[in-house]
């Protein structure tokens, strides 16, 4: 009986160090739809455009970071006029599409917690570090501030052509890619 008295005092113990010294990004998800609006959208890197007959996802959380968090790449110019609409939101500033840059779906974004912070993206046998200089808004989409495109899914990492080109995908196949990453 005492060995399973200590067992139990161990583990409630341990859950308590756990929850409080680990660092970790609870989050509260809230999912939800939105009704598309038609745009003008720029549909630079094939990028999808708003239906007002749509409605489309919402979250605020992403799946869980990790040493290999998995993700969808996505290709997005952060350029002045390019498809990734306004100036980014860690610098309210444009990138020139040839730096290592990305954007992060919402919930990884973590309230600008990760901006000017680097990244490590592996995917098609290579690896590459970029840094986190946007957001990808799983929240809001389908208006003018978001270019009339969709919310982001909650597992993007949007990044500029210098990342695929450094993880050596074709021009051709650029678009979207099966990745996993991690704080760098």
């Amino acid at each position: 009986m005492k060995f399973k008295n200590t067992s139990i005092s161990f583990l409630v113990m341990l859950l308590v160090f756990v929850a409080c010294f680990w660092k970790t990004e609870a989050q509260r998800c809230i999912v939800g739809r939105l009704r598309g609006q038609d745009g003008t959208c720029n549909q630079e890197n094939d990028a999808d455009c708003c239906s007002a007959d749509e409605e489309y996802p919402t979250n605020t959380c992403s799946p869980p970071v990790t040493g290999n968090t998995r993700a969808v790449l996505t290709l997005n110019s952060f350029e002045a006029g390019g498809d990734g609409g306004g100036e980014s939101t860690c610098d309210n500033k444009y990138h020139s599409d040839n730096e290592l840059i990305v954007a992060l779906s919402t919930g990884w974004f973590n309230k600008s917690k990760r901006c000017n912070k680097f990244v490590t993206i592996n995917g098609n046998g290579r690896r590459v570090k970029a840094k986190v200089v946007d957001e990808c808004d799983s929240t809001m989409g389908c208006d003018e501030e978001h270019d009339f495109q969709p919310p982001c899914r909650n597992n993007i990492v949007d990044a500029s052509r210098a990342v695929w080109n450094s993880l050596g995908v074709p021009r051709d196949r650029q678009g979207e890619l099966d990745i996993t990453w991690s704080d760098a």
